[in-house]
């Protein structure tokens, strides 16, 4: 009974326009104060001093000082011309394609996923000079946003990824592994994409096409090459074990800096204040977001829930691919309502359990689940890409969304890939750490 009203206050606060973390923390705080939720001997004093201490473990891990990190190193790339020079070289390689800067608008989402960690930022960051090149090449804008959110989704698919490394921090499952994993998942939804793309812009002429050209590929190569070099060395330190993953953040950080303020020269110190604030408001409410969800898994915990899910989905009698495919439905559900950390730090305790009845690695799991909450960024209501994306096409909700509906069925097929076929995500960490 406490579980059920647990969630229930949970998802009313959303529903009422609480702030996640506020809506996590407030009714499990509630619960564990008041009188007759735990044994009568059970005093008040020592459960206040429990919140305390749960609070503070919830954030007390090396790992997770990659999130502030990670959304500096994005803030300080979109800011020193790191994104233009991705988008200039991308467009060189594919914009000789039907829609072709839709497609070099996706290329260059990978690219810069593999140095952001965050979809915000990479959407961003590469919509603030695509959307309004687009829009002048005569695409509408609802879908312009619709193809920059897709590519902006990647950015929590492609290693880095602050969804994997507080998947990782949740499960004890190595970050790294889950990094490696991600990756060639990351790249089959940049191709599903862009197969999609040039799909409809065959289909209603969307877009200008260019002849392709060696020499601009060498000239872009050569302005980009100093940006195509932050995800080599963060992904390559990370993979190959010569530096851990807040390391890899903190180098990030060093290198954008590098970068952006001495080959662009693009940024100067009197912006770093800005950028700072900016960058560190967002990474501060994933904290708490956190650190409040600590105390609503603990009383989940103590009430024995994941015990009772586990019976009651054992109960129900389904073979290993129809429980997998079960959880994956209800994911895209809950990725559709529910905010990316909160739902990882709300469900992994108790999804994580499953594995064994699933039939499924720890790593392909979440991976899985990373990349079912990526979808859930591209779909209202709480859809961050598609906000961002709006926001800077100027394009409505309602219009993004139609035009964002055949890229969310491309990643579903995609995530169907990825389920079915574990090489997908098995492979590339079996090669690396074998």
């Amino acid at each position: 009974m406490t579980v059920i009203l647990l969630f229930a206050l949970l998802f009313l606060l959303i529903a009422l326009g609480l702030p996640i973390a506020l809506s996590i923390g407030l009714p499990a705080i509630g619960l564990m104060l008041t009188p007759g939720v735990f044994p009568a001997g059970v005093q008040l004093s020592a459960l206040g001093q429990t919140i305390v201490q749960l609070l503070f473990a919830g954030v007390d891990s090396f790992d997770l000082l990659a999130v502030p990190l990670f959304m500096l190193a994005g803030a300080i790339m979109e800011t020193g011309g790191i994104s233009r020079q991705l988008i200039d070289f991308s467009d060189s390689l594919v914009g000789w394609v039907p829609g072709g800067l839709a497609c070099a608008c996706i290329v260059a989402s990978m690219f810069f996923a593999g140095i952001s960690g965050s979809a915000a930022a990479d959407t961003a960051a590469i919509g603030a000079v695509v959307i309004p090149a687009m829009i002048r090449q005569g695409y509408p804008p609802a879908f312009a946003a619709a193809v920059v959110a897709a590519g902006g989704s990647i950015g929590v698919i492609i290693p880095p990824s602050i969804p994997m490394v507080i998947f990782g921090f949740l499960t004890n499952v190595s970050i790294a592994k889950l990094f490696a994993g991600g990756m060639m998942v990351g790249v089959l939804f940049g191709c599903s994409f862009m197969a999609v793309s040039i799909w409809i812009c065959l289909r209603k002429g969307y877009g200008l096409r260019q002849r392709f050209s060696l020499r601009r590929v060498w000239m872009s190569l050569k302005e980009a090459v100093w940006a195509l070099g932050a995800p080599v060395i963060v992904l390559g330190g990370i993979l190959s074990g010569i530096v851990t993953v807040t390391e890899a953040a903190a180098l990030a950080v060093f290198y954008a800096l590098l970068v952006s303020m001495v080959f662009n020269r693009e940024l100067k110190w009197k912006d770093m204040p800005a950028l700072i604030v900016r960058s560190q408001i967002t990474a501060a409410t994933i904290l708490f977001i956190i650190a409040m969800a600590k105390v609503f898994t603990w009383l989940i915990a103590m009430k024995q829930t994941t015990q009772l899910v586990g019976a009651a989905v054992i109960a129900l009698g389904l073979p290993p691919w129809g429980l997998l495919l079960l959880v994956m439905a209800g994911l895209l559900v809950i990725g559709c309502v529910m905010e990316t950390t909160a739902a990882l730090i709300l469900l992994v305790p108790v999804l994580a359990a499953l594995t064994p009845q699933m039939g499924v690695d720890p790593v392909q799991f979440g991976v899985l689940m990373v990349v079912n909450l990526a979808i859930g960024m591209l779909t209202p209501p709480v859809g961050i890409c598609l906000f961002v994306s709006c926001g800077i096409s100027g394009a409505s909700l309602g219009e993004v969304g139609r035009a964002v509906m055949p890229l969310v069925a491309a990643a579903m097929a995609a995530l169907l890939i990825a389920c079915f076929w574990p090489p997908m995500t098995l492979w590339l960490p079996a090669l690396i750490y074998r």
